[in-house]
C-alpha cells in the first residue's frame, strides 16, 4: 500500500502552560487540520520559555518531521523570545521587518500606536517569510521547515488556515471508533492478536465511564480504508466473541 511520507511536530512554548495557568486548547484542533491533509502529528512537547530549549528542542525536530509547528512566544513582552530563538537556531540575525512593520501600523492605524514593545513583534529571523495574522496583526513566520504561530487559539487558527493550502498533501488518515461495555483487561489480549496481524493499522484502546459504567472505545486508524474496515470488523468479532454487542460504531463510506 501507498505510505504517507508526510510528519509534523508541535511545540508548545510557554511557561504559562506548563504552570497549568493556561491550558492548551491548540493540539487537539492542529492534530486533526493536519490529518485531514494527510499529515501525520507525530510527537508534540511543550517547553519553557528558556532559550536553550527552545533552540536545541526545535534543531532536534526540524531533522527528524517534515514539519515543524511552535505556538506561543510571539508577542510584545520580555519572556517572548521565541523569534530570537528560532534565529539562533538557525544561525542568523533578528531583525526589524519593513512588511512585518507595516501590517502593525496598518492593524493599529496610527504608526504612534506602534510602541517598541509592540516593535518587537516585527522582530523576524533574517531568511524567513511572514505568516499573514488575520486577527491581530502581528505576523507569524515560516524559515526551514519550521512554522512559527501565536498561542492566542484564534490567531494560531487563522494564521494556519492561511497557509494550510501550501503543505504538502499526503494520503489522508482513515478511521473508526468502535464503543463497547467491556473493560480494557477484557479484551487487550485479543486487541495485541488483531494489532500483530494488521502491521499498517494503528489500533488505540480509550477507556471511558459513562452512566455510571466503565467502557472502553477502540480506535482503528490507516491510510488504506480497506485495512481499517477488515481490522474494525475483527474488533467487532471480538467483542461479540466476550458476549458484548458494540453500543456505537463510525462508519466508513
Amino acid at each position: 500500500m501507498q505510505k504517507t511520507s508526510y510528519s509534523a511536530a508541535l511545540v508548545i512554548i510557554g511557561n504559562e502552560i506548563l504552570s497549568g495557568r493556561t491550558q492548551d486548547r491548540n493540539t487537539s484542533w492542529l492534530a486533526e487540520k493536519l490529518s485531514e491533509r494527510g499529515i501525520s502529528l507525530r510527537e508534540v512537547r511543550i517547553i519553557p520559555d528558556i532559550e536553550e530549549v527552545i533552540v536545541n528542542t526545535v534543531n532536534a525536530l526540524r531533522a527528524q518531521e517534515t514539519y515543524v509547528f511552535t505556538t506561543g512566544g510571539i508577542g510584545p513582552t520580555h519572556d517572548d523570545i521565541t523569534a530570537a530563538s528560532i534565529a539562533k537556531a538557525f544561525g542568523v540575525d533578528l531583525e526589524l521587518n519593513e512588511r512585518a512593520l507595516q501590517a502593525l501600523i496598518d492593524h493599529y492605524g496610527d504608526p504612534a500606536e506602534v510602541t517598541d514593545a509592540r516593535k518587537k513583534m516585527a522582530m523576524i529571523p533574517d531568511g524567513a517569510s511572514l505568516i499573514d495574522n488575520p486577527v491581530s496583526g502581528a505576523p507569524g513566520f515560516l524559515i526551514g521547515n519550521v512554522y512559527v504561530m501565536a498561542g492566542v487559539p484564534r490567531i494560531m487558527q487563522g494564521m494556519f488556515d492561511g497557509f494550510v493550502h501550501t503543505l504538502a498533501e499526503g494520503v489522508p488518515i482513515i478511521s473508526q471508533s468502535i464503543t463497547c461495555s467491556l473493560q480494557e483487561s477484557q479484551i487487550s489480549e485479543g486487541l495485541a492478536s488483531i494489532q500483530g496481524r494488521f502491521a499498517d493499522v494503528d489500533i488505540g484502546s480509550y477507556p471511558n465511564f459513562r452512566g455510571g459504567e466503565a467502557g472502553v472505545s477502540i480506535v482503528v486508524r490507516s491510510i488504506d480504508v480497506a485495512s481499517v474496515k477488515a481490522a474494525g470488523k475483527e474488533v467487532i468479532n471480538l467483542m461479540q466473541s466476550l458476549g458484548v454487542e458494540p453500543s456505537a460504531v463510525t462508519h466508513l463510506d
